[in-house]
Order: structure tokens, then sequence, then C-alpha cells
């Protein structure tokens, strides 16, 4: 069995830099995608440096795997399901076979909690026109002075509508159960903003015309709302198990713990993007997988010599 310098797991924007790198040191390099990219949901990001008007989320990942298989990258679209770490390096089974390589790259990134009741039919195309909205940090200027709800409670749902409250006056915080789960200090803070609350649950959404263009309505325990941007507040899977399942230290959320060159706590084990506690901005995953990748080179090259 052949073994590869690194593999990497996850074909996003961490993980295809991290390719990028590699390859142009002129390393074999593995990358296995199971084609579940964050960054393929976003309709434009705008945030991201070098694109004055914008660029969809799954054109910035077809080339930047371009560029990436332009210096030999072979990726696999195949779902990793076991790595294991022993004195050789390292081993992965996949579902179309087993593998080898001398370090590993995780770039697996998170999955965002939908709201319960939102249809794919409904959810695919409003993700799509901007009534829905993941990620205020990417896109909140495009609400600006915009209707916008929250779907979520307690601190996290209190910090998502209070930075949105820098972009639009009118914000709403809805519960997406039942009643909303506030303490004192969580409620003063969004009177203070002028953030109104309502109860849920949440249900019966629809893409709905008014006299302005489209909204997201949905029913609450005030009766049905509609708003101009909808964000989910409700946490996320951080897709960290394959290196927790290998012995590797995460925190309490699920996020693992890294050095300052991404290093794990397995020796040759790396990791980089939205699936290490930082933020979650394609440029931070890109800039982190930067660094490992040079530290994997110069790791590599310390253990036998790389001359060509």
């Amino acid at each position: 069995m052949t073994t590869d310098d690194c593999i990497i797991i996850g074909g996003g924007p961490a993980g295809l830099t991290a390719a990028i790198y590699l390859a142009r040191y002129h390393l074999r390099v593995r990358l296995f995608d199971s084609g579940s990219s964050r960054a393929a949901m976003i309709p434009r990001t705008r945030n991201h440096a070098g694109y004055p008007d914008g660029i969809a989320g799954k054109d910035l990942l077809a080339l930047m795997l371009e560029q990436a298989e332009k210096y030999g990258v072979e990726r696999q679209a195949v779902r990793v399901e076991r790595l294991r770490h022993d004195d050789e390096g390292f081993a992965l089974a996949t579902e179309d076979g087993d593998y080898r390589a001398r370090s590993v790259l995780l770039a697996t990134g998170v999955v965002n909690h939908r709201p319960r009741h939102l249809l794919p039919e409904v959810h695919d195309p409003a993700l799509e026109r901007g009534l829905l909205r993941y990620c205020p940090v990417c896109d909140g200027y495009e609400v600006t002075d915009k209707k916008v709800g929250v779907i979520g409670t307690g601190d996290h749902g209190v910090r998502e509508a209070l930075f949105l409250r820098s972009f639009t006056r009118d914000v709403t915080l809805i519960a997406p159960e039942a009643e909303h789960a506030l303490d004192p200090a969580c409620a003063a803070k969004l009177d203070e903003a002028g953030i109104a609350r309502v109860n849920g649950p949440c249900g019966n959404y629809a893409i709905e015309q008014n006299g302005q263009g489209e909204q997201l309505a949905f029913d609450t325990a005030r009766g049905r709302m509609a708003f101009d941007s909808v964000y989910p507040a409700l946490g996320s899977r951080i897709r960290s198990h394959l290196a927790v399942e290998a012995g590797a230290r995460a925190t309490d959320e699920g996020c693992l713990e890294v050095d300052d060159h991404q290093r794990t706590s397995i020796p040759g084990l790396f990791a980089a993007g939205d699936v290490v506690k930082g933020l979650d901005q394609i440029s931070h995953a890109m800039g982190e997988a930067g660094v490992a990748a040079t530290t994997i080179r110069n790791m590599l090259g310390d253990q036998r010599p790389l001359w060509r």
C-alpha cells in the first residue's frame, strides 16, 4: 500500500488551500472530500478579498480545486469512516478502501443546526435568495436597514441578535420552540437595544410576496410574521469525531485543540478551519491552512530529506 505524505480530510477552503500549498512543496497529497463543505451553501460571499462583486461559494471551491489539481492533487469524493494513529503514521478507512499517510490534516468544518420544520423546498430557495442566512459576520452588511428575524434564545440567540442590531434597528428574536429561556441580564440587553422578542414555536415556513418583494414568513406565538432575512441562531455540530475517536483533545463543544502551528495533541495530526475554535470565516480558514501545510512540510523534512 502506498503511503501518502499527507492526506487531507475535507474539501472546503481550508482543505483546498492546504492541498495547494502541500502540492507546491512537491509532496504526495491526497484529498478526501465528501462534498458537504459549508462554503458551498454561500450564495455569494462579499467578504473575500479580490472579488469586488463577490463570488458564489460553489464557484470559489471549483476554482480552488482546479488550482490544486493543476499541481497534481488527487481528490476522491469519498467519506472517511475511521482514522487511526500508529508508529508508522496514520491508517484511514474509507467507504472505498484503506489508505496510509505520514501526516493528516483534518479540515472537516461544522454543520449548522437548521430550524425544525423548515423543509428543504423552502430552506434552499430562501438561502439562495438571501431570505435565510447563517452568518452575520459574512453578510450582516446585506441586511442593513432590513427587517430581520433571529430564531434562537438564551445567550447564543441574544449575542446574534445584538450583533445584527448594528446593521438594522428592526430585529426580532423568536424562540424556536416555546417560551424564551432568557435570564434577566439577557432580557435587559435586548430591551436596551430595542430588540423585540417573541415566543415560539416556529413553523409553517413559506416564501411570501409583499408590496416590496419577497419575505420569509412563519407562524409564531404572536401569529404569522414575515422578515426580509431570517438568521437561525441554533448552534452547530463540529465534525471532529474522527480526530476525537483517534485520541485528539477537543473542547467541550467539540472544537479540536491546536497549537499556534495547527498541531493537534496527536503527533502528525493537524487541523484547520471551522473544526478548530476561532472565527468561522473563509479567510481565517485559509490562513490556518497555510500555517498547517508549511508546518507539515517542515515536519516531514525533519523526518527524512525532501531533496529532489
